[in-house]
């Protein structure tokens, strides 16, 4: 569930970067909850061709966190927010993100 997690994280912030293909698929797997069979059945594609698919866009959120970041910089980012002692700052630095 935690990989699941991460992986819908990296998609918020890197979704964009993928095919239309690539998020049409992932959004069925991972949002919709869509079986790899009903993806398949939807689309006309073997189950296979679905799964190195998903596996492909997983592996280029990844690629893409490994070299941007962008994750890591936000969780480092609310660390130091939580850590402000003014509310005031605090809270405009959170609505920054």
């Amino acid at each position: 569930m935690e990989e699941v997690n991460y992986l819908i994280m990296l998609y918020d912030f890197y979704g964009e970067l993928l095919s239309d293909k690539q998020r049409e698929y992932f959004e069925d797997y991972y949002f919709n909850n869509l079986s790899l069979g009903e993806i398949s059945e939807n689309t006309g594609l073997s189950r296979n061709a679905i799964h190195k698919n998903i596996k492909n866009s997983e592996d280029r959120l990844n690629f893409y966190e490994e070299k941007l970041g962008l994750y890591k910089k936000r969780i480092k980012l609310e660390e130091i927010i939580k850590s402000i002692n003014d509310e005031n700052i605090a809270k405009r630095l959170s609505d920054l993100y």
